[in-house]
């Protein structure tokens, strides 16, 4: 069965020069930062803010390099392309579950995120079904991703240290959080239009 409708999605997605292989230096750094998102959670859950800082930070730096060398050296691959938007979901999941641990958040926060990634998770099962490939990225999820990735660390970094300003830092990325959760959401109802949308047309063609 032709899916030209999986191709319109799925343009894009794996750029050109993405190959077949896996072991590739930005694949290790990507396993190597997956690997160390358990870590940055016991360190926050445990209120080691300082280190889970630390490790947070040669995370980044990882994450910024393995993109880098990839396009450099001619690394990309479509396991690449895969693993690092799952260490950022990963990161973003297990942050806000230690974060909520250590009363830094509160707990519905964790439970609208936890909950939208089981949708999502769903819907990528059910289209696999059908073979579809990963839906593209939204704008809103791109955004929502780029703001919870900046306001996880600043809220670790507000709560390290107790001032008038770090307090005010707390409050700002409390805001920054919710505002993420909520692009975040906004994403997963488009990815779920598109979804059923595409399994829709799929019965009708039965």
């Amino acid at each position: 069965m032709s899916r030209p409708i999986m191709e319109h999605f799925s343009r894009g997605k794996y750029s050109p020069d993405a190959r077949d292989v896996i072991w590739t230096i930005p694949n290790i750094i990507s396993m190597l930062r997956i690997l160390s998102i358990p870590v940055i959670a016991y360190l926050v859950a445990h209120r080691h803010l300082i280190l889970a800082l630390a490790v947070l930070l040669i995370s980044a730096v990882s994450d910024g390099a393995d993109g880098i060398i990839a396009r450099r050296f001619n690394q990309v691959s479509k396991l690449g392309q895969i693993l690092d938007p799952i260490a950022d979901r990963l990161l973003i999941l297990c942050s806000i579950l230690a974060l909520t641990i250590a009363n830094i958040l509160p707990w519905w926060l964790l439970i609208l995120v936890g909950l939208r990634d089981v949708l999502m998770g769903i819907l990528v099962l059910l289209l696999a079904q059908h073979d579809y490939g990963p839906l593209p990225v939204h704008f809103a999820g791109k955004t929502g991703t780029a703001v919870l990735m900046l306001a996880i660390p600043a809220l670790i970094l507000a709560d390290a240290w107790h001032s008038p300003f770090f307090k005010i830092l707390h409050l700002v990325a409390l805001a920054a959080v919710i505002w993420g959760v909520a692009l975040y959401w906004l994403a997963g109802l488009v990815y779920a239009h598109q979804g059923i949308s595409l399994l829709q047309q799929d019965h009708d063609h039965d």
